[in-house]
């Protein structure tokens, strides 16, 4: 299994050069990008090479995506991107009612479009605001999905728990739909406070176990990226992760 690790988890950990080196050395095969390495794009991807990572995968903003389509192709083309995530969309932004999220969506399925035409997979990436009701009842995640039917999805597992929904059931009903999976984990109620309730993979209260079963089972998901939103020490979570879900996967 080629493990991908979500580059987010270590900005606060840089240099790059000593982040890439570390996960190298700890077996990912794998990294996903966003916005904060992308400003060289041909020396970040030099500094990969010499670790044996690849970068299948990115997320670019929905302005980046919108209004600079060029760039982003010059981007995910230097670092042999085939798969493009649009990750979140900012409170500000944010609609406040179905129709805006219908609309949203339907900006979301252009960005698919564009994208599928110059021969890229595309997907949006939830948080856990996109699970809040709505005051007619319905919820943002289900206006997006149902908008852009052709677009793809990367389920972070974790934060579909925090947003209250079941990510079993999200599997069962968009599997054909999931193209990548953020492997994160929350830590037990009151405990890592200072890395805001988030655990190492396979150390929280997220059933991974079943959780990689039923993903691998029925989704076309080729993305596996480990993330953590804020870890006090990066080398302990990208260590303890990747052996856990080593664990895990060998125990099917």
């Amino acid at each position: 299994m080629n493990w991908s690790f979500q580059l987010y988890s270590a900005r606060n950990f840089k240099p790059w050069s000593e982040v890439l080196g570390l996960l190298g050395r700890l077996g990912y095969t794998q990294v996903e990008g966003f916005g904060g390495v992308y400003d060289d794009p041909q020396a970040f991807r030099a500094e990969m090479d010499r670790n044996g990572l690849a970068m299948p995968s990115g997320h670019f903003s929905i302005d980046a995506l919108e209004g600079d389509f060029d760039g982003v192709r010059r981007i995910a083309d230097t670092f042999g991107m085939k798969l493009l995530i649009c990750p979140f969309l900012p409170p500000d932004k944010r609609p406040s009612d179905a129709a805006g999220w219908k609309s949203f969506g339907e900006r979301l399925a252009a960005v698919g479009d564009t994208a599928h035409e110059a021969g890229y997979r595309f997907a949006w990436h939830n948080h856990d605001f996109e699970f809040a009701p709505l005051p007619d009842g319905s919820t943002p995640q289900k206006h997006i999905v149902e908008a852009a039917p052709e677009m793809g999805l990367e389920l972070d597992v974790a934060w579909v728990v925090r947003g209250g929904a079941d990510p079993l059931q999200w599997i069962a009903d968009y599997a054909d739909r999931i193209l990548a999976v953020h492997v994160k984990d929350i830590a037990p109620e009151g405990e890592n406070r200072d890395e805001d309730g988030w655990a190492d993979v396979g150390h929280g209260t997220v059933g991974w176990s079943t959780m990689l079963k039923e993903l691998r089972l029925k989704t076309p998901a080729a993305v596996y990226a480990m993330e953590h939103d804020n870890p006090s020490d990066l080398e302990r979570f990208a260590r303890r992760s990747i052996e856990a879900v080593r664990d895990l996967d060998g125990a099917r």
